[in-house]
């Protein structure tokens, strides 16, 4: 019998803080309501950022979705938004992450792969084609050709008859979480981190409405780290941000409110839970104490909620289902403003339209049937909830305390710190289910040795071709001279300390591509060249 091993002598969370067997009012010896928990809606917002939440207004339904070509994706968008879902999130594929257009050598294979292929003003506007910009919101997990990406989005968006001060949305532009998680870089921290604080002065005036940025701890806890690092990391990152904005010379409450942050909902229910309440308690502490934010929406932890891809499994595919509602349903109890749920396939293709309605009912039971959105953080006052916020609020302190004193999240990244420290716990965990210590259902127990496979999403080889037929064709009937000229401004530009925004937007009106952009940045600023860490 699979289930005969020797009883558990520990029992931990998934990240390994130890677990009693019971808690009672003795370990919460110290702690006051009030100041710690509070009411929702109010400092330190560990109960939520609302004071109604879900009785009011539910979270945005925002799948994440784009593959092949823009015209692919609108049909994808234009079936999830009829179905239900209530904003948009925008994936895009490899080589315009990094800057490439698709005819670029290193994009062969690649183009349209795990997102949306988008060159040009011609793409994205053929992305959003019958979708009105003003009424729907829209994610762009997007980073280091961010400040592109977003110009694309406003130039369509203007096309439309769209004022940009009433468009809502978030473009993830979160560089630093590349060099320590992810790897699509393109430029020197330096430089990288110049454009992001360009991002946030170009919104202020001209699209308020806008999330500047989503720092994400989606992409950390994805790489292997803990849930208490995941927070950590994550509010360095928003430090060094907050600290670049300052120094480029906007106030904080000029910023902070349009700050959000996107976070992974991973299996452990009770410890994610008192992941989201910890995060949010220490960001309201941090912007008030540290960085004197006097305006409270500054103090705010707003974000979106992804389900860990990383616990979906290959083997019994379906059972993804289930893990899947238990992680939305930690995001939920723990407050989130927005949510998207895995497909059961993802561990093995891009997902198939079906099994991504299936997800987005998943999100539309919760919301519906479930109940849990009658209560504002209805687990409040639990001494195990409670205290597991409080241990994990303590444990990325820690960390925290370790990075200033190396001098702040860029010097932790350029050391390997931080790299060090999730490669060390994703280590820890594989062992833990190699070791049969951690069960994963399909994987090393209750294991199926039938092989079945749902049907899969597959890209037509066709659609790179198309792509690339349609860019050469664009650059053949667009004006060059224009193109010329505004790339020498996004050039001259980035050569001085103005804002770089007005450049890009007058250079992608004239559809010059992203990779033309990219590399015309590259010339000024270089490239990004990892080290090794050890």
């Amino acid at each position: 019998m699979e289930d005969s091993k020797i009883p558990k002598t520990k029992f931990t969370t998934s990240s390994g803080l130890e677990l009693k067997q019971s808690y009672t009012p003795q370990d919460l010896a110290g702690w006051d309501c009030e100041s710690e928990t509070g009411y929702p809606g109010e400092y330190p917002y560990t109960r939520g950022v609302y004071p109604s939440l879900y009785r009011s207004r539910l979270w945005t339904m925002r799948q994440y979705a784009g593959y092949g070509s823009a015209r692919e994706s609108n049909a994808r968008y234009r079936y999830l938004l009829a179905q239900g879902q209530t904003g948009l999130s925008v994936a895009f594929d490899l080589p315009t992450q990094i800057g490439l257009d698709s005819d670029h050598p290193l994009a062969r294979g690649e183009v349209g792969r795990v997102g949306v292929a988008i060159d040009s003003l011609e793409d994205m506007e053929m992305l959003f084609e019958g979708i009105p910009l003003e009424r729907v919101s829209a994610s762009m997990t997007i980073n280091a050709t961010a400040a592109i990406l977003l110009a694309l989005y406003f130039a369509v968006a203007e096309k439309q008859g769209a004022d940009l001060k009433r468009l809502s949305g978030t473009v993830q532009n979160d560089i630093l979480k590349e060099y320590i998680a992810r790897g699509t870089y393109i430029f020197p921290l330096a430089p990288a981190l110049r454009i992001v604080t360009d991002v946030f002065a170009f919104c202020r005036d001209r699209a308020p409405e806008w999330n500047t940025i989503s720092i994400s701890g989606y992409h950390i806890r994805e790489a292997g780290s803990t849930a208490a690092q995941e927070v950590a990391f994550t509010l360095a990152n928003a430090i060094a941000y907050v600290e670049a904005a300052t120094a480029r010379g906007l106030a904080v409450d000029e910023f902070a409110p349009r700050l959000s942050f996107f976070l992974n909902a991973h299996n452990d229910l009770l410890e994610e839970i008192g992941k989201f309440r910890a995060a949010r308690r220490l960001w309201a502490r941090i912007m008030r104490e540290r960085f004197q934010a006097r305006d409270p929406r500054s103090w705010m932890f707003r974000f979106h909620t992804q389900t860990a891809g990383a616990t979906l499994t290959a083997q019994q595919p379906n059972v993804n289902v289930v893990r899947v509602t238990l992680q939305a349903m930690a995001a939920v109890l723990g407050g989130t403003q927005s949510l998207h749920t895995n497909a059961r396939d993802e561990a093995l293709a891009l997902p198939t339209e079906a099994s991504a309605l299936l997800a987005l009912r998943t999100q539309q039971i919760l919301a519906a049937e479930s109940g849990v959105t009658n209560t504002i953080d209805p687990l409040a006052g639990s001494y195990a909830i409670e205290t597991l916020t409080t241990q994990i609020e303590s444990r990325a302190q820690e960390y925290l305390r370790k990075i200033e004193a190396m001098g702040g999240m860029m010097r932790a990244i350029e050391s390997g710190y931080v790299q060090r420290e999730i490669q060390q716990a994703a280590y820890e965990y594989q062992k833990s289910i190699e070791s049969g210590d951690r069960v994963v259902v399909g994987v090393n127990r209750y294991v199926d040795q039938t092989r079945s496979s749902p049907p899969l999403l597959r890209i037509d080889p066709a659609i790179e071709r198309t792509q690339v037929e349609r860019l050469a064709s664009l650059r053949a009937r667009r004006d060059a001279s224009r193109v010329k000229t505004t790339l020498q401004t996004v050039e001259q530009t980035a050569r001085t300390d103005r804002n770089l925004l007005p450049a890009i937007l007058d250079a992608v009106k004239a559809y010059a591509t992203v990779g033309e952009i990219s590399d015309t940045l590259r010339k000024v600023f270089g490239e990004y060249q990892e080290s090794v860490v050890i």
